[in-house]
């Protein structure tokens, strides 16, 4: 039993027995944070790790519905689970591949329209795509028509079946189609076997046209003697003026078109190319507009009234159409065709003969010379009206 006197600090027992206690309760609180802290970086690792399964794929998603919105339609997204995520970015792959077809069927539309309605008229219609196009839609433009003809087609084609004719039309389009898209120009429409193009930049870009039509037409020609066919020939006419690009139609069956007194126009100096028997020729108001007239060869050819128009018309033969030495012996006899031109005009027939005469000898292919030849000697024997102005007029078509 203790006495009264004991004292608890000089026990050296219970001093002992103190600092185990702290000792205890230090390691205590050391291992309740470290279990703290361990379980707090284990709930953020297997948060982490459990969550990415779900965030990933998410995450997939979302860029991958971004790139689509962006235009990348061939992208798609990894089904990685199968859970919900994983039948959504099945579901988004499946509508992008439909969405991917959709749009390349509308593409295939688009381009098939194209062929059909260039997509020019939609330019200077100021329309965007083709739905947008109205019944009555119409634009005045500027340009150059170009219309190009083949001679004696009609004769050509009773030789051939149905079927030959459609072959032979696709044959020679196939050749004249690109030579006018790559001289910044549009087809308008097909004529059977003629061609009518626009030409909407500048005039020079027709010229070009036709003078490399001249040079494809060797080559389709060409083609067809190794066929053991006959060669053909066509005639070129060009003017420029103002015109209307339109709509125009029904309800049912609507088309693009171009309405203007220079289509017609154009379409009468195509028919003069017979006449004259030239391959290109060009009104005044499309020589007047060249911006660059040094780099063409042509020459006066004559004044003629066509048929639905009351003024008669200046008109130019392009020599670059014809084959290269033809067109430099033009070339050099251009003083004395242009002589032989005044001397008509000047009712002098005889003296005209003689110089278109001597033309032809020097240029055998000089067709347009012995044109003129014949037309003097005409006049001389059948006589001109008193009131013969010099301007030829042409009733037919």
């Amino acid at each position: 039993m203790m006495g009264p006197d004991f004292d608890l600090k000089n026990n050296e027992n219970f001093s002992s027995l103190y600092y185990i206690s702290a000792l205890d309760n230090a390691l205590m609180f050391g291992g309740i944070f470290s279990g703290i802290l361990v379980s707090f970086i284990y709930i953020l690792f297997f948060v982490n790790w459990s969550t990415a399964d779900i965030v990933r794929p998410v995450n997939e998603l979302v860029s991958s519905m971004q790139k689509t919105g962006e235009g990348m339609l061939d992208n798609y997204t990894i089904v990685r689970t199968n859970d919900e995520i994983g039948v959504m970015s099945e579901g988004y792959n499946q509508m992008t591949e439909r969405l991917r077809e959709y749009i390349f069927r509308i593409s295939r539309m688009n381009e098939a329209y194209s062929r059909f309605v260039p997509n020019q008229f939609l330019e200077f219609l100021g329309k965007q795509d083709f739905e947008d196009i109205q019944l009555g839609d119409q634009v005045q433009k500027e340009m150059s028509v170009l219309f190009s003809d083949i001679r004696g087609f009609t004769e050509l084609s009773e030789e051939m079946t149905p079927k030959e004719n459609f072959d032979f039309i696709n044959h020679y389009l196939g050749y004249m189609e690109p030579v006018i898209r790559q001289n910044n120009g549009f087809i308008d429409k097909f004529i059977g076997d003629s061609i009518m193009a626009l030409f909407h930049d500048k005039v020079d870009d027709a010229i070009d046209a036709a003078i490399q039509m001249r040079e494809t037409l060797h080559r389709f020609n060409l083609d067809r003697i190794d066929q053991g066919k006959p060669v053909i020939d066509s005639g070129i006419g060009i003017h420029t003026g103002n015109l209307m690009l339109g709509v125009v139609g029904g309800e049912g069956r609507m088309d693009g078109t171009v309405i203007s007194d220079a289509v017609n126009l154009a379409s009468r100096l195509e028919g003069l190319t017979k006449i004259y028997h030239t391959s290109i020729i060009i009104s005044e108001d499309t020589l007047i507009k060249l911006e660059n007239p040094a780099k063409y060869n042509f020459r006066f050819l004559d004044v003629a009234r066509v048929k639905g128009k009351k003024e008669a018309v200046y008109v130019f033969e392009v020599l670059d159409g014809d084959p290269e030495e033809v067109k430099l012996l033009k070339i050099e006899t251009k003083g004395l065709f242009g002589k032989g031109i005044d001397l008509y005009k000047s009712r002098k027939f005889s003296e005209a003969m003689e110089v278109f005469s001597e033309i032809v000898k020097l240029n055998h292919h000089d067709s347009v010379a012995a044109f003129y030849v014949n037309r003097c000697r005409n006049n001389i024997q059948k006589g001109i009206p008193d009131d013969w102005s010099g301007i030829e007029v042409y009733d037919a078509k």
